[in-house]
């Protein structure tokens, strides 16, 4: 198959994870033809060497694609970490009592181990509750001191070496960028990274410490995880250029009956600000080892693009799966057929939000208004900073967006935005070029075909951010070549 014939029949996109599943070129070029729009490096595993032979490969099937491809590098953050037992692991039963403490010279047992975190015993406070082993262990604070806790433990079990701790409802006094994560972001950016996904955000602040080392060469992508950033979500989604929520974490700090909801509150709020919202964690868990999905795990894909997010993600299922493209291809095949249901329209025009009172989002509600009564093949948007297309996007119009940009960087980063088929092209001088260069390239796109029309949007002067002003339509009559 060519790769540039391919295209894609739904609006929602497929974030893959690679790894040692899709390390290849042949493996990866199967992940993309199967349906993938970003590819995710998973900053947690994996060297150096490893993220950067895989973005050599992307960026090959991106020129062979003539297709811009994203990519996102997840940093790890501060993930919390027991120490070491004796023979590797302590038997507790629930009720017991037990001591979290800093002396990791000396390794844990059944009555006690090493917490090698001050800044967890700073911030706890008796009656909190800590959570091991994605909340398989939990225990409740019953007494401190600076270097030590007393413990209840309330769900006992087996807690082996290194496992990972949680402190639901406990605002932690650590920044989401360790020396690690700084190392792992300059890097990422050095090979060509078009976002950079931050853990276990907690408070605006974060954002701005993250925001200062990437200087505007990549987006930033908060990833939802901790109680306290859903607090503060309205806030941290404006500071955000994307979002993601992250349900594996979240999932241990916060009740189960919650994570649903926080979910659906999310890409609402992103939808409202127009910042692109992936849903992520376990989608197709199951594809790990099996070649289908369980039905719970279809209509939990399906729920996410009813919500109206921009894009699911799959992790496990393509970096260490057995079935890497058949679970990209069952991700495609389940928002394909979401969206053609009738109810899927309805939904998306039942949480349209109203515009902001801007000349940019007044033309870019209009666009949509006047795609639909005239039936457009396409939207087609200038844009410099991806602000236009985006304004496009949030509309969830049912003509496709295409979003045609001079900026590669900004390109690459559209394409994980809800409906947008990006394209890098030259700069245009003046508004009839890119009246014709809308045309020409809808319709080398496949997008529109002879006697259609388009509508057209951009913002006058060309090249000033934010500044979408003008809109017009345009029949295709295969002169603009």
């Amino acid at each position: 198959m060519s790769l540039m014939h391919i295209r894609r029949r739904r609006n929602v996109k497929i974030v893959a994870t690679l790894g040692p599943s899709t390390t290849s070129y042949e493996e990866i070029r199967a992940v993309f033809e199967a349906g993938a729009d970003v590819f995710r490096l998973n900053f947690s595993h994996g060297e150096h060497a490893d993220h950067a032979a895989r973005m050599k490969i992307i960026r090959q099937i991106e020129k062979e694609a003539h297709r811009p491809i994203g990519v996102m590098a997840d940093m790890q953050g501060p993930k919390l970490r027991m120490g070491r037992f004796k023979g590797g692991k302590a038997k507790l039963k629930a009720g017991q009592a037990f001591r979290l403490d800093l002396d990791e010279n000396n390794e844990g047992d059944e009555t006690r181990a090493p917490l090698p975190h001050k800044e967890i015993f700073q911030a706890l406070e008796p009656g909190a509750e800590v959570l091991m082993d994605d909340g398989r262990i939990r225990m409740e604070v019953v007494s401190l001191k600076p270097d030590s806790a007393e413990m209840k433990v309330t769900a006992g079990g087996v807690l082996l070496d290194r496992k990972g701790v949680n402190l639901p409802g406990v605002l932690l006094p650590v920044s989401p960028l360790t020396k690690k994560d700084r190392i792992d972001l300059e890097y990422a950016i050095s090979i060509g990274a078009d976002w950079i996904a931050l853990s276990f955000v907690q408070r605006p602040d974060d954002l701005a410490e993250a925001r200062a080392l990437i200087k505007g060469r990549a987006g930033l992508l908060t990833k939802f995880e901790k109680p306290a950033a859903i607090k503060q979500m309205d806030q941290l989604v404006e500071l955000s250029d994307a979002v993601m929520v992250a349900r594996g974490d979240l999932g241990v700090e916060t009740p189960p009956e919650d994570v649903p909801l926080a979910q659906k509150q999310l890409i609402r709020a992103c939808r409202l600000q127009g910042k692109p919202v992936i849903v992520a964690t376990q989608m197709l868990e199951s594809m790990v080892t099996a070649p289908a999905p369980t039905r719970a795990e279809a209509s939990d894909v399906a729920t996410a693009v009813f919500d109206g997010a921009d894009a699911v993600m799959l992790s496990a299922e393509t970096a260490a799966g057995q079935y890497p493209v058949e679970a990209v291809s069952m991700m495609d095949r389940i928002a394909v057929r979401t969206e053609s249901d009738p109810g899927y329209r309805d939904a998306l025009n039942a949480t349209r939000h109203d515009p902001d009172p801007t000349a940019a989002d007044a033309i870019s509600r209009a666009a949509r208004q006047v795609a639909e009564t005239i039936s457009a093949a396409a939207i087609v948007t200038y844009t410099t900073s991806g602000s236009t297309t985006l304004r496009a996007s949030r509309e969830r119009a049912e003509a496709p967006v295409l979003g045609l940009t001079s900026r590669v960087e900004t390109a690459r980063q559209l394409a994980l935005a809800w409906g947008v088929r990006p394209e890098h092209t030259a700069d245009v001088t003046d508004f009839s070029e890119m009246v014709r260069k809308a045309c020409a390239i809808a319709y080398d796109r496949d997008l529109a075909k002879l006697g259609d029309r388009i509508v057209v949007t951009a913002g006058v002067p060309f090249g000033t951010p934010g500044s979408t002003n003008v809109l017009r339509i345009a029949w295709i009559t295969g002169d603009e070549a």
